[in-house]
């Protein structure tokens, strides 16, 4: 019984938290569940586009592999056989092939060339910006973020103040609680600010290094149509054969 009674006593006489995050928002009110709910749909929006970019330049980088067994094939219609469908690789290739089929009906050799560099770089292009898409998004939470956690503050501020003056003194008790709320605002922007502004730098260079082959592969289609076959890029050398084991010989 005695033991019952100081355990009750020792609960009663402990101190209750009244500014955990949970007791912020809620003493902030309409104003701080927005933010907070804006913040976390840029969160979200962040990570998902990373996770699905990151995996679209996975996917467009591990299809590179097939380019050299595509440049060993005898003409680029064969080639193309090697190469994944719905690709970006096939994309431009077929897209290289359509334009020298329709070169026939120009008249003027140069304008023929000009067509049909004008188309890769078309291909290459709608490429490039199939990448880029979702990295404005990026840009904007990393950009804005941290402004939305700030209004959350100012309006944080904002009731620290008015607390002070309602109180007429400075008590921590009045002030605790809009200044805690504030500063989790100002926190929560920066929170996912970062993550953001990281992800976008690392998806564009990823973006970059991909531009890069997609120009160069570009350009060595454009070399072969052009010079009908005759010219191909400098492959490795093929991986030989392995040499076929021995047959026993069967007695008879």
């Amino acid at each position: 019984m005695l033991i019952q009674t100081l355990a009750a006593a020792a609960t009663s006489a402990a101190p209750q938290n009244k500014f955990g995050f949970v007791e912020a928002l809620q003493a902030g009110g309409f104003i701080s569940y927005a933010t907070v709910t804006i913040l976390g749909i840029m969160s979200f929006g962040t990570f998902f586009i990373l996770l699905t970019k990151l995996f679209e330049q996975g996917k467009v980088m591990s299809q590179y592999k097939a380019i050299a067994p595509f440049w060993r094939a005898s003409t680029l219609r064969e080639g193309t056989g090697k190469l994944e469908k719905n690709s970006a690789w096939r994309q431009i290739v077929d897209d290289g092939l359509l334009a020298e089929d329709q070169t026939t009906k120009l008249v003027d050799q140069t304008e023929a060339h000009d067509w049909l560099h004008g188309s890769l770089a078309r291909s290459e292009n709608s490429i490039n910006a199939k990448l880029a898409g979702g990295l404005p998004f990026l840009a904007t939470v990393g950009a804005t973020s941290p402004f939305i956690g700030l209004f959350g503050t100012v309006v944080g501020i904002y009731r620290a103040l008015i607390a002070i003056g309602l109180a007429g003194s400075a008590s921590i008790d009045k002030v605790a609680g809009p200044v805690g709320e504030a500063l989790i605002m100002t926190a929560l922007g920066l929170l996912v600010a970062v993550p953001a502004v990281l992800a976008y730098n690392y998806l564009q260079a990823r973006n970059k290094r991909i531009a890069e082959l997609l120009t160069g592969f570009s350009t060595d289609v454009l070399a072969n149509i052009a010079s009908h076959g005759a010219v191909k890029p400098a492959l490795p050398a093929a991986p030989a054969a392995k040499p076929a084991a021995p047959v026993a010989a069967v007695k008879k």
